[in-house]
């Protein structure tokens, strides 16, 4: 029994590699959670139906101006881990193939290669649409929380400046929404990938047709990656 138990780890082993540290990826549930929780009270405090249903809405105000206060902190607290600074050098990292993935989108106009589609040969550990991505939350987050502030503390500022941030806050709430599905839908379509964040591996031959730029190291679980990944 033991026999088969380790010939069953060393073939994982030869099989799968590191992909996400246990801190990456509690970071990334930690922020899914209270961006679920904004988007879902933001739901039962716009959509009448829903508001309805919900209920109690100075219960659905305070869960949703709390989650967005806190939706920065799982990132803040992950930066203690080595591995989620090296993937956020990574994100903010642009070189010459993530404009190649980028051109290749734009003239297939879809945001990510289905399966099978090898567009593997531009991306390093993150391709460029996962960089865009990254990129365009983490602004439209500050901005959400900038314009929410404005919202809560009504006496700071000027009438104008509260009114501009609601219609700022709505309108970017609904993009946000959008972008949020569009992100799920990927990750639906894309099991391996879904597998990576959850259990932190992936398979070694996924690994090469998606991301052929990235060499992750699978022993102490730092990764790197060839020109400039």
């Amino acid at each position: 029994m033991e026999g088969a138990e380790a010939r069953t780890s060393a073939k994982v082993a030869t099989t799968d590699v590191l992909r996400f540290t246990r801190a990456v990826r509690w970071c990334h549930r930690a922020t899914a959670v209270l961006m679920a929780l904004c988007v879902g009270t933001a739901l039962c405090l716009y959509v009448p139906g829903l508001a309805q249903l919900a209920g109690r809405r100075a219960l659905m105000v305070t869960v949703h101006e709390w989650s967005g206060l806190l939706l920065p902190a799982p990132l803040l607290l992950g930066l203690a881990s080595r591995a989620l600074r090296a993937d956020l050098r990574l994100l903010n990292r642009f070189g010459p193939h993530d404009r190649r993935w980028l051109r290749r989108a734009r003239r297939a106009r879809r945001p990510y290669p289905p399966l099978g589609e090898d567009w593997g040969r531009d991306a390093g550990k993150f391709n460029a649409g996962q960089k865009v991505f990254a990129a365009w939350i983490a602004g439209a987050v500050l901005v959400m929380a900038g314009t929410g502030l404005l919202m809560w503390f009504t006496g700071l500022t000027p009438l104008v400046w509260r009114t501009s941030a609601t219609f700022v806050h709505d309108w970017l709430a609904l993009a946000v929404g959008a972008v949020l599905a569009a992100h799920v839908g990927m990750a639906m379509a894309h099991p391996e990938a879904r597998r990576a964040m959850r259990t932190g591996r992936a398979d070694r031959a996924w690994a090469r047709r998606e991301h052929a730029l990235w060499e992750p190291a699978q022993e102490d679980g730092h990764e790197h990656s060839r020109r400039g990944e």
